[in-house]
């Protein structure tokens, strides 16, 4: 089932599958029996976490259950922003590291700029430093904008492998997508699925789910990969795991990506979570 999954290669040479999990509220033994299953049972093979997740052990704990080994695994944390200084930076990758029992993570993101603050690029020079370390082998950030990535290559000499933004039908990020693709920054969706019951509901992704024998979220996760997105649906689900991952026996047609595409609204954030001026703690 592993195999199953493609896999792409960011700019800095490491292989991540297209699909992964997401583990947000996945906590505790339930949640790591939940990820252990989606490693063994599933296929899963890249494990998205945060610090502010406090499932970073969760995580941990799944990946020593796994009878998987450790280098096939691709395992995420974030950098929370009120540890965005330099010093605080390199201590915090290092309790991601003690919280989970692990040697090194295989991404480690930036969770949010928070411009205001403006410890961005320090934050990111001192993920720089812990993949020199060896503690990190791929280094990215989440929600930045343009401007934000172009800041950190000019000060640091470092361009981000990966960003991970909101994208979903109703919030597609076509001017950010087309600027990660000419720029080399590959793109990962969270809330891919909205977090709502409007988008599964949706009259035209329905249609498209019938004609394809496939449900709204499958047609959904598709949809991502066709746009050539990394996705981390989250599920503790055993049948919605295995469901999301079975996404390779069908292609959309380029109308159907363009009507889906066309679902975007202007305020289609979910929380209005603007990256130009919010701020995460």
């Amino acid at each position: 089932m592993g195999n199953a999954i493609p896999e792409i290669t960011l700019n800095d040479g490491l292989t991540i599958p297209v699909i992964g999990l997401g583990t947000y509220s996945l906590k505790g033994d339930n949640g790591a029996n939940a990820i252990q299953s989606a490693i063994d049972d599933r296929g899963y093979r890249l494990i998205d976490s945060a610090y502010n997740y406090e499932n970073e052990g969760t995580v941990g704990e799944a990946v020593r259950r796994s009878s998987v080994p450790r280098e096939e695994l691709r395992i995420t944390s974030k950098l929370p922003g009120r540890y965005q200084e330099y010093d605080k930076a390199i201590m915090t990758v290092q309790e991601s590291l003690y919280r989970a029992h692990l040697d090194y993570y295989d991404l480690y993101l930036i969770h949010w700029p928070n411009p205001i603050q403006d410890h961005y690029v320090e934050a990111w020079q001192a993920l720089i430093d812990a993949k020199k370390q060896g503690l990190i082998r791929s280094i990215g950030v989440c929600n930045f904008l343009p401007e934000h990535i172009q800041r950190l290559e000019k000060e640091t000499g470092v361009k981000p492998s990966m960003n991970q933004v909101e994208l979903h039908p109703f919030f597609n990020q076509e001017a950010q997508r087309k600027w990660h693709e000419e720029n080399d920054v590959k793109t990962q969706s969270w809330s891919p699925l909205a977090r709502a019951n409007d988008v599964l509901q949706n009259s035209l992704l329905q249609q498209m789910a019938e004609q394809h024998n496939k449900t709204v979220s499958q047609i959904i996760l598709r949809w991502h990969y066709q746009l050539g997105a990394v996705v981390i649906p989250k599920s503790a689900s055993p049948e919605r795991q295995l469901e999301n991952v079975s996404i390779f026996d069908f292609s959309l047609t380029n109308e159907e990506m363009n009507l889906i595409s066309g679902l975007t609204k202007p305020d289609g954030r979910i929380n209005n979570q603007d990256p130009s001026i919010y701020e995460e703690f």
